[in-house]
């Protein structure tokens, strides 16, 4: 598979969302990908979570990547994330 690289929006948005780079990496190389707009594609991938985030617990975590694909490489435009499972900690 061709190399995984970042735009720099990308960057931003998945660490103020909280998606790492490796799940976002992983997401790409082994999730569907479906047709997005603009000629672009995505792919979404749910990982565990078991942590807070923003004064909330969650279970899991969905990253939904949003990329290009280039000759050379596959450059992701975006990253969105979804935390679901919101339950009262054990």
């Amino acid at each position: 598979m061709k190399p995984i690289r970042l735009s720099a929006h990308a960057r931003e948005r998945a660490a103020h969302r909280g998606a790492s780079e490796q799940e976002i990496i992983s997401t790409i190389r082994d999730a569907p990908w479906r047709p997005a707009r603009e000629g672009r594609s995505r792919a979404g991938s749910t990982f565990p979570f078991c942590e807070r985030w923003n004064g909330r617990w969650y279970a899991t975590k969905h990253v939904r990547a949003v990329f290009a694909e280039r000759e050379d490489c596959i450059v992701v435009v975006t990253v969105y994330v979804y935390y679901g499972g919101e339950e009262t900690q054990p």
